[in-house]
């Protein structure tokens, strides 16, 4: 895995696909701070909030370095591409993109209960200056499926196996996957101060041993009743080092 310095933004990153990196991390004399929205906002005027508040503070846009976004219904690949091009505009506005490289991390998951009716922002992380020794870092939501190939239904983990065994293999794709991103950037599930977990899959019989016994909830584990956002992958997740978080 390749991992570049943003230091337009404060952070390095995980290259990975157009719409968005793997994963990023704080430079040194930067933190990643947090910010989960009490109410989801429409997509647009979720991203002019971060913006209004990341100059508030007297940070350039190009701190923005991780969204969390929740959309309606999972897309197909097209409508996938299709979303993506019109998010990515915000972002090359803002001076984020190099070309087809995106720095900013980013999940967006399905809520399988009360959706919103367009895709809307449920949090943001963005860097400050600080004189913590110690880096902060996101790693960026995955599910079951490689990136950067041709389209995802072709390789998708036990493609539509939501039998126990076939979501205990789709798991422990996911979870490697983390271990590889966090592992890109210095970090393991020791480091971590939360971990999401996006399924509406019964979990509980691997919960123990490939979750739990990995160290994957050394901070608990937030299991949210959400789909992942394309159709027929079942299982995403997502982890962090943050320890400035806000709800606004």
């Amino acid at each position: 895995m390749d991992v570049v310095d943003f230091r337009a933004g404060g952070y390095r990153f995980i290259k990975g696909v157009f719409q968005y990196s793997a994963g990023v991390a704080s430079l040194t004399g930067f933190q990643i701070v947090r910010v989960r929205l009490q109410r989801l906002l429409p997509l647009a005027e979720g991203l002019q909030f971060a913006e209004q508040t990341i100059k508030a503070i007297g940070r350039p846009p190009t701190a923005f370095c991780a969204c969390e976004l929740r959309s309606p219904a999972p897309f197909t690949d097209e409508g996938f591409k299709a979303f993506n091009k019109v998010y990515v505009g915000t972002l090359d506005r803002w001076g984020l993109l190099d070309g087809d490289i995106n720095p900013v991390a980013r999940s967006n998951v399905c809520p399988a209960i009360d959706p919103p009716s367009e895709p809307s922002l449920y949090a943001f992380s963005y860097t400050v200056p600080t004189d913590t020794a110690g880096a902060s870092f996101v790693i960026a939501g995955g599910g079951e499926v490689p990136e950067g190939k041709d389209n995802y239904r072709d390789h998708i983990v036990q493609f539509r196996n939501i039998s126990p065994e076939g979501l205990r293999e789709k798991a422990r794709y996911v979870h490697e996957a983390m271990e590889a991103r966090m592992r890109a950037l210095g970090f393991g599930w020791q480091d971590t101060t939360a971990t999401q977990l996006y399924t509406v899959h019964d979990i509980h019989p691997f919960i123990r041993d490939e979750i739990v016994a990995r160290g994957a909830a050394r901070s608990g584990l937030t299991w949210q009743f959400c789909r992942p956002p394309i159709v027929d992958v079942e299982y995403e997740m997502d982890c962090r080092r943050i320890t400035a978080e806000v709800i606004r």
